[in-house]
């Protein structure tokens, strides 16, 4: 088992991997969380130890949880403890939680009396869905797509895409999302 000192020794590490691994420059992160680049370059090398004032900002920029941020210790309960996110009238489950690289979700469309006008969106990265239920509408780019339950599907998302109920019916879905154009590989 480690000891608080090798824990502690080895954030700095764990930050400037997790920083490279999504495509962020010391100067970006510097802006975003209001913090010198001198201080974070010196967290990273580890010639300065972490402070709860550095990693909650850090924790909160790179939607990690703090614990998995510094790599403290498990406490032996194997379970995930899932915190559902709700965002444009969808529910998404998180099933992964280490930094960087692909993460899991399931994601929810909840039933509609009548289904939404689609507005594509873009972003940075590259997905893969699975519908477990219903029937999914999948607009990416000009095709307009309509998914049965057992069918997948992956894109870029830098191309407009939206993501909706076919019928105005519920929708369960997992999705493989990547940063940076981090793809799934079968």
């Amino acid at each position: 088992m480690d000891t608080d000192d090798e824990v502690l020794d080895a954030v700095g590490a764990r930050l400037r991997a997790l920083r490279r691994d999504r495509g962020i420059t010391l100067a970006d992160l510097a802006a975003t969380i209001g913090v010198s680049e001198s201080t974070l370059s010196r967290l990273e090398s580890g010639q300065r130890r972490a402070t709860l004032e550095l990693l909650l900002p850090l924790s909160r920029t790179y939607d990690v949880p703090l614990d998995d941020l510094v790599g403290a210790p498990r406490t032996g309960d194997p379970r995930i403890h899932l915190k559902p996110i709700h965002r444009y009238g969808m529910t998404f489950v998180p099933l992964s939680r280490r930094p960087g690289g692909v993460h899991a979700f399931k994601m929810i469309i909840p039933a509609r009396p009548e289904p939404l006008e689609p507005t594509p969106q873009t972003h940075d990265g590259f997905e893969w869905l699975y519908v477990l239920n219903g029937r999914l509408r999948l607009i990416v780019g000009e095709r307009d797509l309509t998914l049965p339950p057992g069918e997948a599907a992956e894109f870029d998302t830098s191309v407009p895409h939206w993501l909706g109920s076919a019928d105005g019916g519920a929708v369960e879905l997992l999705i493989l999302f990547g940063t940076q154009g981090v793809r799934a590989h079968v």
